[in-house]
């Protein structure tokens, strides 16, 4: 069992992986706090009913499946609507670019919470948590094959909800010349 200055510890060496993922899936901080909470009351939980092997995954996993059921939720709530985030990123971007990068990060994001659970997990877990095959089949108690085909499945059900993403004309220019 873990005690309380274990899971400060816990918290303090964890913490900002957790948030991290939770931040990536989510874009806005109120949605990443409730996650960040709800995932270490569940590693909690999980901890007192038997021995957690590695805390960092089982937070990583936690996070990203909390992470996601608040994308099918808002998914729910919102019909369909692109909410305003509240990212960090400011970027060099003219007001119109950054409006679309914004409205593009919300497609994504709700596109995510429609994937099956297996498929965002091994997308969050490979493309957010930058995690290799191998780790996320460890993770998830999946193997490599099954790791690519899921990554393969998930990527192209996002890349049919979002439809084809309009080139920038430079790179447009570039490959006719």
């Amino acid at each position: 069992m873990v005690t309380a200055q274990d899971w400060q510890t816990v918290v303090t060496e964890c913490g900002p992986l957790v948030w991290r993922t939770a931040y990536r899936l989510l874009g806005n901080h109120a949605d990443a706090a409730d996650c960040f909470q709800e995932t270490f009351l569940a590693a909690l939980e999980l901890s007192r009913r038997q021995p957690v092997r590695n805390m960092s995954g089982l937070l990583v996993r936690l996070a990203t499946t909390r992470a996601i059921d608040r994308l099918r939720q808002r998914g729910r709530h919102e019909h369909g609507q692109v909410e305003g985030r509240d990212c960090d990123e400011t970027g060099r971007r003219g007001p119109a670019d950054e409006a679309q990068a914004q409205e593009l990060v919300g497609q994504l994001r709700e596109a995510i919470g429609q994937l099956p659970a297996q498929e965002a997990k091994v997308f969050c877990l490979r493309y957010l948590s930058e995690m290799s095959y191998r780790q996320i089949a460890g993770q998830l108690g999946i193997g490599i094959n099954i790791v690519g085909v899921s990554l393969y499945r998930a990527k192209a059900r996002l890349r049919e909800a979002l439809g084809a993403v309009q080139m920038d004309p430079d790179e447009v220019s570039h490959e006719e010349a």
